[in-house]
C-alpha cells in the first residue's frame, strides 16, 4: 500500500513537472513570437519611413525636372505597389512567398527610384538644392535603417525559429502550431550595392 502511494506519489510529481515545463516552454514560445512580431513592426516602420520620402523627393524634383515625368511616374506607382504589400502584411502573415514578394517590390522599387537619381545628375541646380540635399540624406539614413532592421527580423526569427526545432520545445511548437518563420534573403543582385552619389 505504501508503495503504492509512493509511485503514484512519484507519478503526479512527475505530471505537474512535465506540465510546468510544459506551460514555461509555452510561455517562452509567445515571448518570443512577439519579439519577432515587434521586429517586424520595426522594418514595416523603417519601410514607411522611405514610402514617406519618395513623394518628398518627387516633388522637388519635379520643379527642376519637368521631362523625366515617366521617370517620377514609375517611382510612384513602384512606391504604391511596395506600400501596398510590405505595410499590410501583419507578423502572423509572412510566409517565404510573402517575403518574395516583398523583395521583388523593394527591388523594382530601388531600381526606379535609381534611375530617378540618376537624372538628378543633368540637374546642377537641384543637386544643389536644399531641400534636396536634405532629402538625399534622410533617403541614405533610411535605406541605412532598413538594412539594420531587417537584420534585426532575422535575428529575432533565427532564434525563434531555434526554438520551434529544438527538442522537446518542437513538440510544443507542433501541439500549439508555432510555425518557422522565413528570413529576408538577398534578391539577385543584391552583391552589388547601388551607387547614389549627389556630390557629383
Amino acid at each position: 500500500m505504501k508503495r503504492t502511494v509512493l509511485i503514484l506519489g512519484i507519478v503526479i510529481l512527475l505530471l505537474i513537472l512535465l506540465i510546468g515545463r510544459g506551460i514555461g516552454i509555452y510561455n517562452d514560445f509567445i515571448v518570443k513570437q512577439e519579439a519577432v512580431k515587434t521586429s517586424w513592426g520595426n522594418v514595416q516602420n523603417a519601410y514607411q519611413k522611405r514610402f514617406d520620402l519618395i513623394p518628398n523627393l518627387v516633388n522637388t524634383v519635379k520643379g527642376y525636372a519637368d521631362h523625366e515625368q515617366s521617370t517620377m511616374i514609375g517611382v510612384i506607382e513602384a512606391r504604391a505597389q511596395a506600400t501596398k504589400t510590405s505595410i499590410n502584411v501583419g507578423a502572423d502573415k509572412i510566409t517565404p512567398e510573402t517575403l518574395a514578394e516583398i523583395n521583388n517590390l523593394t527591388a523594382d522599387m530601388n531600381s526606379v527610384l535609381s534611375r530617378l537619381l540618376v537624372a538628378v545628375e543633368r540637374y546642377p541646380d537641384l543637386k544643389a538644392n536644399e531641400n534636396f540635399l536634405q532629402l538625399q540624406n534622410q533617403l541614405e539614413t533610411t535605406e541605412n535603417e532598413i538594412n539594420a532592421r531587417r537584420n534585426e527580423f532575422n535575428e529575432t526569427a533565427k532564434v525563434y525559429n531555434t526554438k520551434v526545432r529544438r527538442f522537446p520545445s518542437n513538440i510544443i511548437a507542433a501541439i500549439f502550431k508555432f510555425k518557422i518563420m522565413p528570413y529576408f534573403e538577398s534578391t539577385e543582385g543584391a552583391e552589388v550595392a547601388p551607387v547614389v552619389d549627389f556630390s557629383k
